[in-house]
């Protein structure tokens, strides 16, 4: 389960087709929902999660970090990504 201090977002970015998807140092724990898109529960807030995953990325890669007020509710995402956040919920 996710500290009492951290804050889950979710991350996504798109990257060219060209480039391959670097290794991401989440600042948090971290899953991936499908490429480019992935669920973090960090202590960082918002701005600095931001930051520091624009600055893995590749110049110029669109990204947007929202910060959730519940978990979300998908299907059909990752292999294991619903039991991570189950995990992470209880």
């Amino acid at each position: 389960m996710a500290g009492e201090t951290e804050q889950l977002f979710l991350v996504h970015f798109r990257l060219t087709p060209d480039a391959e998807l670097p290794s991401l140092d989440y600042h948090g724990d971290g899953e991936a929902l499908a490429d480019g898109l992935l669920l973090i529960y960090s202590e960082l807030s918002q701005s600095k999660l931001y930051h520091r995953i624009k600055w893995q990325l590749p110049d110029g890669t669109p990204l947007i970090v929202a910060e959730l007020s519940q978990l979300p509710k998908f299907k059909g995402m990752a292999e294991g990504s619903t039991a991570w956040i189950r995990d992470r919920s209880n």
